[in-house]
């Protein structure tokens, strides 16, 4: 029935709620003249014009306070406010007309009297639809877990408040870290201090911990979710604002911890006069755009209002995606940006020149690569086609149309690499360094990072798909380790850094410290309430697997090949001293590489990159 209900065109919707408080109305009318006179009777005489009234002055007066625009499934303290004094005002002009007419058997208390139990109604009314629309048992048998919400707040209240339509958590009380608000109560829920989290979390059976702390720093958010590990709870965000001013926040809403939360770093925020730096204005073009790096390099540039955005990929489906994402983009933040959407291989370089010479970008973000390990390395001719005659037709192509400034999107495993990958990768930055020595007027740059967090192909998204199918997790090592960044620093950081090249920089990206795999696997572990299976712990909920290293693979990753770098007007960036062949050197060497990449022929491939990679060795 509720479900049928849901399906009515708002304006029977409307109508209905407006008899139904007409009704209500006429019921206060009959209780308040019962209290009042102590009979139970029908009306009579001059008591008629009370019943007249009452509906009469009540509906334009909630008509105007908009109670009829509200949506009873996710109606809150606001709309019980606006109702309260949609009502206080009902009561005073009532009043002031029973005083005028002074009609024969009717009490002037009625003034007061009526719309008391008007009001109660009214919000009984109210509530008992919010619940039953909501398809929630008022008797809140419905609840599956029991939660905590970290930060008393206006986000933390208004959190609360939502989810009292969801049925699915019960919310015990509040945590906060100011000690003004320990021992006091929020709409009846008590606030607890951070100290009596461990005992709390046992004594009133916790499962579950939100944190809604929106205007928390980075480094007190992860000091804080560091202090809720070994606790068995599910951590989890909330949601936007946005959903939390809706009104329409269930626990479906929530997020697991932010990717930045996992990493444990402060973000250095971006220089907007680097970011927009042969940006605005300018015809701007991102190869590989429908990738991970690619995309969040698009959705940055289109934020410094480039003239045009050229979009290039060779998937339909990635090219499509981020097109549509844009255009919603630019019309949700007035950005007067024309997006062109360009499906192209970086492997045919007629139509790249084709493309260049026809829109004549001023600056190229060269972000389309194979990047997967192990595909590339079982793959190697299509590795070598794309990675390094790829990016090599895209330079010729910048160089003839007159680019301004072209960035290549590197990786550390360029850095003495175990792979075909890194090493295709490596050999692009060698072809962009004489390309910087032969081409003077194409500003070329590389830009070199390790793993993003969240990209395709990362441990976290793997590890989250892991979890909800019940485990393990998968790690190739005890032992290994990588750099991470978040793929929005990553993307600022390469907008910035190229905006600073001069020709033939290598720029790396300060990753900070390096982070154990198997440690990143465990802290999603406990986060998510949930312990490891061990052998000492049989009874564990998943189990750590670690699967031995893939073709290729490396403990650890490097991001310098030589010594001291250089600083930058960038605390985060860093320009290295690389090596490199003259073009005339390694044009000869590209020749003998590409025939082996058409013959299928690995080790001639390989002994071109042991001949040219530096440190390069296959494991």
């Amino acid at each position: 029935m509720n479900q049928r209900i849901l399906t009515w065109p708002r304006l029977v919707k409307q109508f209905t709620v407006v008899l139904l408080d007409i009704a209500l109305a006429l019921l206060a009318t009959w209780l308040a003249f019962g209290l009042r006179l102590d009979v139970w009777a029908r009306p009579l005489d001059a008591q008629w014009w009370v019943y007249a009234v009452a509906p009469a002055l009540a509906i334009p007066i909630f008509v105007r306070f908009g109670l009829y625009r509200a949506i009873f499934r996710y109606t809150g303290q606001a709309a019980l406010n606006a109702t309260a004094k949609a009502v206080v005002l009902y009561s005073v002009l009532l009043t002031g007309i029973l005083l005028w007419q002074r009609w024969n058997g009717v009490p002037r208390t009625l003034g007061v009297l009526q719309p008391l139990i008007f009001l109660m109604l009214v919000g009984l009314s109210r509530a008992m639809a919010r619940f039953w629309l909501a398809g929630i048992p008022l008797l809140g048998s419905g609840h599956t877990g029991r939660l905590l919400i970290y930060g008393a707040g206006t986000a933390g209240a208004q959190t609360a408040s939502a989810l009292q339509i969801s049925g699915q958590l019960k919310v015990i009380g509040y945590v906060d870290d100011d000690a003004s608000m320990v021992g006091r109560s929020i709409n009846g829920l008590p606030i607890f201090s951070s100290a009596q989290l461990l005992a709390l979390v046992p004594r009133h059976a916790i499962t579950d911990i939100l944190l809604a702390m929106p205007s928390a720093t980075r480094e007190r958010r992860n000091q804080i979710i560091h202090s809720l590990e070994s606790l068995p709870v599910h951590v989890r965000s909330l949601p936007s604002l946005a959903d939390l001013t809706s009104g329409k926040v269930t626990v479906q809403d929530f997020r697991e911890l932010d990717i930045e939360d996992l990493l444990g770093r402060e973000p250095v925020p971006p220089r907007t006069d680097l970011l927009a730096r042969d940006l605005a204005g300018q015809v701007v073009l991102v190869s590989g755009a429908g990738g991970s790096i690619g995309s969040e390099l698009t959705r940055q540039i289109v934020q410094q209002r480039p003239r045009q955005l050229l979009l290039l990929d060779h998937s339909e489906f990635g090219l499509y995606s981020i097109h549509q994402e844009l255009q919603a983009l630019c019309i949700a933040d007035s950005l007067q940006v024309e997006l062109v959407p360009l499906l192209a291989s970086v492997s045919n370089p007629e139509r790249l020149q084709a493309i260049l010479t026809s829109y004549k970008p001023a600056t190229v973000y060269h972000a389309a690569a194979y990047k997967h390990v192990p595909m590339v390395e079982d793959n190697p001719g299509e590795g070598v086609r794309n990675n390094v005659f790829g990016t090599l037709h895209m330079a010729q192509a910048a160089v003839s149309a007159g680019v301004h400034r072209f960035v290549l999107i590197s990786t550390d495993k360029a850095v003495r690499p175990t792979n075909v990958m890194g090493a295709t990768k490596r050999m692009a930055e060698l072809v962009l360094q004489a390309f910087a020595q032969a081409h003077p007027q194409t500003l070329f740059s590389m830009v070199r990072f390790g793993n993003v967090l969240g990209s395709s192909g990362s441990v976290v998204p793997l590890f989250r798909k892991q979890l909800a199918s019940g485990g393990p997790l998968t790690v190739t090592d005890a032992e290994v380790t990588r750099y991470f960044m978040t793929i929005p620093e990553a993307a600022q950081l390469v907008l910035q850094a190229g905006a600073m090249g001069q020709g033939g920089d290598v720029f790396v990206l300060d990753m900070g410290q390096p982070i154990k795999i198997i440690d990143l696997a465990r802290r999603m572990l406990h986060l998510s309430g949930l312990s490891e299976r061990t052998p000492t712990d049989p009874q564990g909920d998943i189990e750590i697997a670690i699967t031995g290293l893939r073709p290729g693979e490396k403990l650890y990753e490097e991001l310098l090949i030589g010594d001291n770098p250089e600083p930058t007007e960038h605390p985060r960036i860093m320009k290295a001293r690389e090596p490199y062949l003259p073009w005339a050197a390694l044009q000869a060497e590209l020749g003998v590489l590409q025939a082996a990449a058409d013959q299928g022929d690995a080790q001639g491939i390989k002994a071109v990159f042991m001949r040219h990679v530096q440190g390069y060795h296959s494991l």
